[in-house]
C-alpha cells in the first residue's frame, strides 16, 4: 500500500487488528528488519510497517533531511492514516524519529519502546559513524534477517549496495541527511516524553552505545532498561523470541 506523506510516495503495510502499533526501522533498512516483530505483535494489534522516506519502496526526498522533518514525517503519516493514540516502536533511527515527534508534541503516543535507538550526539568523530552506518549495519543485517522469500530479495539488494566504495556511492541526498542528523541531539526533549517508554538495547552496541540508553532512562520520567549482554545495534533480532516475550509483557494491557 502507498500513502502520499509531503511529495513522496511511501510505501506501508498493516498486519493484524485491534489497537495500533507503528514499527519504524533504522538506517539503511526497510520494514522488512521490523517484520519478525510485526509477526509477533499481529496476534493481537493492528500493526503498521512503514518504508520511512528515502528507503526500502518509498520515494527518496529531492532534499537533505532533518530530524525535525522525520519527526514531522511521523506526524503526518499518523494524520494521513487516522490512527488514534498508536505504541511506537522504533529501532535505531527509527527511536529518533520517535523521540522528534512525541518530545516536540508533535504526536500522542500511548506507549514508546526504543530499541538501541539514535537520537543523542556521537562522542566519536563523524566519520567512524558514517562508516558504521552504512558498512557495519548492513552486515548486521545480511546476518541476522531469516531467509524468507521476501527477506533473501532485501538481503541481495543490500549485499549489492554494501561495500568498501558504498558510502561514494550512497545517494547524495541522503550523505546529507546522514551528516545532519547525526549533529543533532534529543537530550533536551527526553524529558518532555510523559507516556511509559521501555529501552532495549545491546550492551555491546558501538553505533549507539549502552550509555546513550543510561542516559535516556535517566532523562525520560517513566522509563525501563532490558539489556542484552553482549548485544549489538540489532539485539532486538539477536535475541528475538526473548523480545517478543519482553513486549508482550510490557503490552500486556494494551491488547
Amino acid at each position: 500500500m502507498q500513502v502520499k506523506i509531503k511529495d513522496w510516495n511511501i510505501n506501508y503495510e498493516i498486519l493484524g487488528t485491534g489497537n495500533p502499533v507503528i514499527l519504524l526501522h533504522g538506517w539503511l533498512a526497510t520494514l522488512e528488519t521490523m517484520r519478525p516483530i510485526a509477526n509477533n505483535l499481529s496476534k493481537d494489534f493492528k500493526v503498521y510497517l512503514v518504508d520511512i522516506v528515502g528507503f526500502g519502496k518509498s520515494d527518496m526526498p529531492e532534499y537533505p533531511l532533518k530530524s525535525d522533518d522525520f519527526g514531522d514525517f511521523l506526524e503526518e503519516f499518523i494524520i494521513k492514516l487516522k490512527i488514534r493514540n498508536p505504541i511506537l516502536i522504533g529501532h535505531s533511527n527509527g527511536g529518533r524519529m520517535i523521540i522528534n515527534a512525541v518530545g516536540r508534541g508533535k504526536v500522542s503516543a500511548k506507549k514508546i519502546v526504543l530499541m538501541d535507538s539514535a537520537g543523542l550526539k556521537p562522542k566519536r568523530k563523524l566519520s567512524y559513524y558514517v562508516k558504521v552506518v552504512f558498512f557495519k549495519i548492513g552486515k548486521f543485517l545480511l546476518n541476522l534477517l531469516p531467509n524468507t522469500k521476501t527477506i533473501k530479495s532485501f538481503k541481495e539488494k543490500l549485499r549489492n549496495k554494501v561495500g568498501s566504495s558504498d558510502y561514494k556511492a550512497s545517494k547524495p541526498v541522503m550523505k546529507e541527511t546522514m551528516k545532519r542528523i547525526l549533529k543533532e541531539d534529543v537530550s533536551d526533549l527526553l524529558p518532555k516524553i510523559s507516556v511509559p517508554t521501555l529501552l532495549i538495547w545491546g550492551t555491546a552496541d558501538t553505533a549507539t552505545p549502552i550509555s546513550d540508553a543510561k542516559k535516556m532512562e535517566r532523562l525520560i520520567p517513566d522509563c525501563g532498561l532490558v539489556e542484552y549482554v553482549g548485544g549489538s545495534h540489532f539485539a532486538y533480532l539477536e535475541n528475538l523470541q526473548n523480545c517478543n516475550k519482553v513486549l508482550d509483557v510490557f503490552l500486556k494491557n494494551d491488547k
